[in-house]
């Protein structure tokens, strides 16, 4: 049984065919969607194939495949100096993506780590320039600086980069402390600025209500019950109101008592 296999597939009429198969297969390539191929012929570079079917002749043609699609990458914690001479420990994270395939493949052996050591050096450059107000306040437009000084770098080897983000900046405990108690301090002067700034208005006000009290006595006496009314609110309270003597008018004296009054008189 095993001989009469043997006969069949050595076969010429089974053979050939089966040989034929096998060199077509081995001479194509599949580029997928999201890859493009930089095609060799006898080492040059001879174009970039679209996804799809490629053909290949083995030792005449080499196929590298380069992936489009965007890369994530975290670039491991750096410990730098801010510009205003504070340590500062500082990691990000980087998208990436090539947009251009041949000179990704023939300008830079490794693009990925390429790209990544470029942003590590940025990202130490960017924090150099930038005082700790920037890292704490202004992100965005650090993140932006430094997304423009890598894209810069990398742009030649067709790798495109938009997006760069500081994720984390971490400060030593003490100035963390100074920070606090600046930031305390500051708290303190705004309330007391606007405490000062209430009492102010109120004196001017009081100052006018005093005018206006002034003026019209009327006024005094309607404020007076009004104070006497309010402090009147609730059970079991007694108001003592001191009254003048010439607030009540005068009962006149009745003629016969008068008349005594002036007979008594030497």
């Amino acid at each position: 049984m095993i001989e009469s296999a043997l006969t069949w597939l050595t076969h010429p009429g089974v053979l050939a065919p089966a040989l034929v198969v096998l060199a077509v297969l081995a001479c194509v390539r599949v580029v997928y969607e999201y890859e493009r191929a930089v095609l060799f012929r006898l080492g040059r570079a001879v174009g970039v194939r679209a996804p799809g079917l490629v053909v290949v002749v083995p030792l005449v043609h080499h196929l590298r495949r380069v992936d489009l699609r965007l890369v994530s990458v975290d670039v491991a914690r750096q410990e730098t100096m801010t510009r205003d001479n504070v340590p500062v420990l500082v990691d990000a994270v980087i998208y990436f993506r090539v947009v251009d395939p041949s000179a990704a493949v023939l300008s830079v052996e490794n693009h990925h780590q390429s790209t990544y050591l470029i942003a590590q050096t940025s990202l130490r450059s960017a924090i150099g320039q930038a005082t700790l107000d920037d890292l704490l306040q202004r992100r965005d437009e650090l993140n932006a600086r430094l997304r423009d000084l890598v894209d810069r770098q990398t742009l030649p080897w067709g790798v495109q980069v938009p997006i760069v983000e500081v994720k984390d900046v971490s400060i030593p405990e003490d100035l963390k402390r100074a920070i606090a108690r600046e930031a305390e301090v500051e708290r303190e002067r705004r309330a007391r600025l606007i405490q000062a700034t209430a009492e102010a208005e109120t004196a001017e006000k009081l100052r006018d209500a005093a005018r206006v009290l002034a003026e019209v006595p009327e006024a005094m006496q309607l404020r007076t019950l009004q104070a006497l009314s309010d402090t009147a609110q609730g059970k079991g309270r007694v108001v003592v109101l001191p009254v003048p003597g010439d607030f009540f008018p005068r009962k006149a004296p009745e003629p016969a008592r008068q008349a005594e009054h002036e007979d008594a008189l030497p």
